[in-house]
């Protein structure tokens, strides 16, 4: 390997190692970053179906793999040390019930699955996708997130 390749081969590494760490280290941190990326693509979303921006399949897509990454990490983000301290809209619920969590999790994670093609094809695709992703969302959302205080 040359030396400049080794090197940003090295960082990545370090980088991608230091993201694991913190995951680990700091689970609310991580989810409460998910939750709002979740947020910012929903916002994009909603503001496309109402015309208020451009339909972009490419933003879509994004959107679609960032919340599938998110339902693939987000039951690991739950760990017993993260009941408590910061603050957090996560329910006690979820470590009452964690399997119900996880698979409502799931469920979140099949739709986006089964709705990013149609989503990314056209308006139209999008408008009937959504729903079925955003009540996949709400189902946990309903049951496991705290009110706002």
């Amino acid at each position: 390997m040359h030396r400049p390749t080794a090197a940003a081969f090295t960082a990545i590494i370090v980088v991608s190692a230091t993201g694991a760490v913190i995951a680990q280290t700091d689970p609310i941190a991580t989810r409460q970053s998910l939750m709002k990326e979740n947020n910012n693509n929903a916002i994009a979303i909603v503001r496309m179906m109402r015309g208020l921006a451009p339909f972009d399949a490419a933003k879509i897509d994004a959107a679609f793999a960032q919340w599938a990454d998110t339902a693939q990490k987000l039951p690991g983000l739950f760990p017993d040390t993260s009941k408590t301290g910061q603050k957090t809209r996560a329910s006690s619920k979820i470590w009452l019930t964690k399997s119900d969590f996880d698979a409502k999790t799931a469920a979140f994670g099949k739709a986006v699955a089964e709705n990013r093609n149609k989503a990314k094809s056209s308006l139209d695709g999008l408008r009937a996708a959504i729903p079925a992703v955003a009540n996949a969302c709400d189902a946990c959302h309903k049951d496991y997130r705290l009110g706002r205080e």
